[in-house]
């Protein structure tokens, strides 16, 4: 099988890319071992803080996050970091070339039940005189991402990486610490029946949502003709890698719980890297107005709408929608 740096060489990456790459998979590495050994390591719980999103960190996400900062921040590879645990950017080397977005432990209410968990990781490209204590340096469109990827904490640890040539999914071999290509270019199909949403906020989505989810559930009897399944993992990781390896449709939409948070989902660092997966498999990434990399972004923690996956599915919903 071949191992991750040669095959991201082939695809004409270059040599500061692909070593700022192995630099984030160094520390995932290490994310891995800790989530592993779950009550061993001292790591369950929570902590008495709350992050900027207003939500109360896990042990598992602070470690997650200190040990991806240090790391990336010590490379010399990166301008400046954002993270969903930072409030605001945080400087890095003032010659480097990329910046990186990440969610250090996506699905973290998951770590104490022994369930999926995920690191997401966003690379953009800023130029070498750019201020990199400026957070307007990552509001960049999606469209920019020169990588993205996640790193899925499971029964094997995966990552699902993708630069521009398509989606590729690689398993971590334990034995010598290296990632080995597993799945050449994952293709999601364009028809699916099933789904994942979050269905316990059904009373607070659009109309346009209920009555989508309505139908798929009317099964056979119901307008679309089909039975569908419902799948939900409460981690976008999980949810996503299940899409990439067999289709279907996973979407957080808007919802009225939180008048102040209609959204869930943060764009920088969730849906952007996600989408860019989904297109790079053939799937599409939708918020149900416009295609999630299209977006400019405003503020380094801007929520968003997500609708992806199988891509007569997702247009199936966003006619719901228009």
């Amino acid at each position: 099988m071949r191992r991750l740096p040669p095959v991201l060489v082939e695809d004409g990456c270059s040599r500061e890319l692909v070593s700022l790459i192995r630099t984030i998979l160094a520390a995932c590495k290490e994310i891995s071992f800790r989530v592993g050994q779950g009550a061993l390591s001292g790591v369950l719980g929570s902590t008495l803080d709350e992050n900027i999103q207003g939500e109360t960190q896990k042990k598992l996400d602070v470690l997650s996050n200190q040990l991806l900062k240090d790391i990336l921040l010590e490379s010399g590879y990166v301008k400046a970091i954002a993270s969903e645990e930072e409030d605001t950017t945080v400087a890095g080397n003032p010659d480097a070339k990329y910046i990186v977005a990440f969610d250090p432990l996506d699905g973290s209410s998951n770590i104490d039940i022994n369930s999926l968990v995920g690191t997401i990781f966003s690379i953009m490209e800023v130029d070498k005189e750019s201020d990199p204590a400026d957070p307007t340096i990552f509001l960049q469109s999606g469209r920019k991402q020169v990588a993205a990827g996640y790193v899925l904490y499971g029964p094997s640890t995966m990552l699902a990486l993708s630069t521009g040539k398509g989606t590729r999914i690689f398993t971590l071999d334990k034995t010598h610490g290296s990632f080995l290509l597993t799945h050449d270019y994952a293709k999601i199909p364009a028809d699916t029946n099933e789904f994942a949403i979050n269905a316990s906020n059904q009373r607070f989505w659009t109309a346009p949502m209920q009555q989508y989810i309505e139908d798929l559930l009317a099964g056979k009897t119901g307008p679309r003709g089909k039975n569908f399944n419902m799948r939900w993992i409460a981690a976008m990781v999980g949810d996503v890698h299940r899409v990439l390896c067999r289709g279907g449709l996973f979407t957080y939409p808007e919802d009225t719980k939180d008048p102040n948070k209609p959204y869930k989902l943060r764009l920088l660092y969730e849906a952007n890297p996600m989408a860019m997966l989904i297109e790079q498999a053939g799937g599409l990434a939708h918020t149900g107005q416009e295609n999630i990399l299209d977006i400019q972004p405003t503020e380094i923690h801007q929520r968003v709408a997500v609708i992806l996956g199988s891509k007569n599915e997702v247009e199936a919903c966003l006619g719901y929608h228009q």
